[in-house]
């Protein structure tokens, strides 16, 4: 189900605002997510690295697992905002951590720009692994 205008927008205002707070000290990249549940709760992360390299987390995983921490079992959509003039896909990691609860989520990377990718995670993440393989 497509997200209504504004709750797409309160979904874009949160990616945004959350990205301000991104502890990005080496790669000085800004990401912001929001993401929403199945029962329609909000909840947001931002990228924090690491001196640590692969130690370092992304603002979608951020954004599940502050949901997760709090009983969400379902994502229905993940905006994820970035300080770029073209919009970026989460990265595999994020992918195939949003299937975990979320195999047909709407997928929603706006910019700096009026550019938007628009899409859903099974189109990004074909024929992923996740729960359903497990049972």
């Amino acid at each position: 189900m497509a997200l209504s205008t504004p709750l797409r927008q309160q979904l874009e205002a949160a990616a945004r605002a959350v990205s301000e707070r991104a502890y990005c000290p080496y790669s000085q990249f800004r990401v912001g997510a929001a993401i929403l549940t199945g029962d329609d709760a909000i909840f947001t992360g931002c990228n924090v690295e690491n001196a640590s390299y692969g130690l370092t987390i992304c603002a979608e995983r951020n954004a599940v697992f502050a949901a997760a921490s709090h009983g969400m079992t379902h994502v229905r959509a993940v905006v994820i905002y970035t300080p770029t003039p073209h919009p970026t896909a989460p990265c595999g990691a994020c992918r195939q951590v949003i299937n975990e609860f979320g195999p047909d989520a709407e997928i929603i990377s706006i910019c700096d720009s009026d550019e938007v990718l628009h899409t859903t995670l099974d189109i990004l993440l074909p024929d992923a692994f996740g729960p359903k393989n497990l049972g």
